[in-house]
């Protein structure tokens, strides 16, 4: 079996990360890739920043700064917040000539072999100022489910919605204004070649997509499939390197793969591997498993537009595994930073433990609903299900320490096994899930809880204990490094003595942080 590339598509460089995107695709993320290679596997993590979207423009007008500012001040505090919060990958995308590099040589190619098409294409139009409206410039309501939004990725249902699609669309620069709808030639990726493939690829994945995902593929095939833009007529983005579409850019959506292929290189890089082939890892011959991690709202730029480019390119491996999320709320209500309705990463880990904060957002992740944060909830469910209960535990194995190697039963040997089982449906790429993940390691803990140790059975705990720190590991991040010698999972549950350690304690607070 090859590597396993995890990939967590890079935020919109316009912004610091707050809960929800690390109680969705990010933390996920991280706890997949350290789960996986806790059990051996070889494992490559990449992320990063999306810097080419023209929300970066929008938002820069509303903050008074430059687009080329906003983006590189938003991929530092990205960074910064990954790290605060323990989510830590191996590659990290930036903007600089290498990313420019991959983008185009990617696009030539699907240019080069025939894939692209040059279409009269329709966008609102205003004629007073001359300029094109795409995504975050137009607003208007989306043609399928009739929410109210920008063009590009519908948040409400998925849908990628075409801006000449829109309905009532109006500029949000200059709403004002009127608009028209103009055509203009740009090259596509006509979707709609690729059904045959795509249906069979999405057959075989059908058994583990998530709801909304698997509504989105069935609505999207039972219609014809849109010619998804490659280039676009604005100014802010790469420049497209085609003679036909001169002054035009690269569709900033449709840089999924490339992105893709950069992460995972850079991931490779870090570990000591040379600089080469941007899709070497991605290779059919490689034999990668892939799994990403991202919001149901980008499911169409990378599950179906992502999916056709790799299928009309050939050679490279499809990925084995969407993990998508819903929306995640704070205190009932959406995450808002131009509302001052935000929380971000960095705050909440001034305050709290990070492994409170990755327990907390992990329990109440939006695998496949949407759920909310209250800190109020989050103190009292910390409290009550990981603090008192491990600290309880860990004073009661410590009990133990002046005994030397104690014995392990035959029994424990069978619980553990069944033990690693658990975690191991909730962790797993195939079926991952990490509200599942939390449940198991609140239920495992509980149990651990309950036992009234004696001396004849002080090694089962110590076994039972030891075993289960390993696997609440990938969340419990800071605790496993302080009471674990290595973070390995055994494959198999052999051991016929342990040896009793000190074991840390958790706290509710920050050491001089928070309240």
């Amino acid at each position: 079996m090859g590597a396993l590339l995890v990939v967590a598509p890079g935020p919109t460089a316009n912004g610091d990360l707050h809960l929800g995107h690390l109680a969705g695709p990010f933390l996920s993320a991280d706890v997949c890739a350290r789960y996986a290679r806790a059990t051996g596997r070889d494992t490559l993590f990449g992320t990063g920043v999306h810097f080419t979207q023209n929300y970066i423009v929008t938002t820069a007008r509303r903050l008074g700064e430059r687009p080329e500012e906003l983006r590189l001040r938003a991929a530092e505090q990205v960074e910064a917040t990954l790290a605060a919060a323990g989510i830590v990958p191996d590659g990290f995308v930036r903007f600089d000539e290498r990313y420019l590099k991959t983008v185009r040589t990617f696009f030539e190619r699907l240019h080069g072999e025939g894939h692209l098409r040059l279409r009269e294409v329709r966008f609102p139009y205003l004629p007073d100022t001359g300029e094109y409206l795409t995504d975050a410039y137009v607003r208007g309501g989306c043609p399928v489910c009739l929410a109210e939004g920008c063009a590009g990725l519908c948040e409400n249902c998925g849908h990628w919605i075409a801006s000449g699609e829109l309905l009532d669309p109006r500029s949000t620069r200059h709403p004002e204004l009127a608009v028209e709808l103009r055509e203009k030639e740009v090259l596509v990726l006509p979707l709609e070649e690729h059904r045959a493939a795509l249906a069979s690829y999405f057959a075989r994945l059908a058994p583990t997509m998530r709801p909304r995902l698997a509504q989105l593929v069935e609505e999207l095939m039972a219609r014809r499939l849109p010619d998804y833009p490659i280039t676009l007529p604005i100014d802010w983005g790469i420049p497209a390197p085609f003679a036909e579409t001169p002054g035009q850019v690269l569709y900033s959506d449709t840089e999924t793969v490339a992105w893709s292929l950069h992460t995972i290189a850079l991931a490779a890089e870090s570990r000591g591997e040379v600089p080469g082939d941007e899709e070497r890892h991605w290779a059919l011959e490689a034999g990668p498993e892939i799994a990403y991690f991202f919001g149901s709202d980008a499911s169409f730029a990378f599950a179906l537009a992502g999916t056709a480019m790799l299928l009309a390119l050939g050679g490279l491996a499809l990925p084995a595994h969407f993990v998508t999320n819903e929306f995640y709320e704070l205190d009932s209500d959406k995450f808002s930073t131009s509302r001052g309705h935000v929380v971000t990463g960095r705050q909440l880990t001034a305050e709290v433990p990070r492994d409170l904060a990755r327990y907390y957002l992990a329990a109440t992740g939006p695998d496949f609903q949407r759920t909310n944060f209250t800190r109020a909830a989050m103190d009292r469910v910390c409290g009550q299900r990981l603090v008192e209960p491990w600290n309880r535990v860990a004073a009661k194995a410590e009990a133990h320490l002046d005994r030397g190697p104690l014995p392990v039963s035959a029994r424990s040997r069978h619980a553990a096994a069944l033990l690693a089982e658990r975690f191991a449906a909730a962790l797993n790429p195939r079926r991952f899930s990490l509200s599942a993940a939390a449940f198991t390691l609140t239920e495992q803990l509980g149990r651990l809880d309950r036992w009234e140790v004696t001396d004849a059975d002080a090694g089962d705990f110590w076994h039972e204990l030891d075993l289960f720190l390993r696997c609440a590991a990938p969340l419990l991040v800071d605790l496993a490094a302080e009471g674990l010698p290595d973070a390995a999972i055994p494959a198999e549950h052999t051991a016929t003595t342990v040896q009793p350690r000190p074991l840390p304690r958790l706290a509710t607070r920050v050491r001089g942080g928070g309240r």
